[in-house]
């Protein structure tokens, strides 16, 4: 589910729209909906302000005015980068325990006393 500064692309009509990052999520006055405050990363910079239930902020579609929207969440690349980093190493590790137990340590003060 999407969050407060993350960034989501809006797809309009099915096509990708824009972009914006979310500012602010407020509970709306109908339960089950929220207040999304959008910050529309256009020239000129736009704010707005939708109502939204829990779907729509995790990428369901939704309409507004009759025109079909839906949210994605954005992943940066760096982002995405890193996760698949930690995932090695922690399979890295997962294969080294499994074939063993964790690699031998040696103690460099051990090695200057021989």
């Amino acid at each position: 589910m999407a969050t407060i500064q993350d960034l989501v692309l809006i797809h309009v009509d099915s096509k990708p729209g824009f972009y914006a990052r979310i500012e602010d999520i407020i509970p709306d006055v109908k339960p089950g909906w929220w207040q999304v405050k959008l910050l529309v990363l256009t020239f000129p910079l736009q704010v707005f302000t939708w109502i939204l239930d829990d779907h729509q902020i995790e990428g369901a579609d939704f309409t507004m005015g009759g025109t079909p929207l839906r949210m994605e969440d954005i992943v940066s690349p760096v982002e995405l980068e890193r996760l698949e980093e930690e995932k090695a190493e922690k399979e890295r590790i997962k294969r080294i325990r499994k074939e063993g137990g964790a690699p031998k340590v040696i103690s460099m003060q051990d090695r200057r006393k021989k």
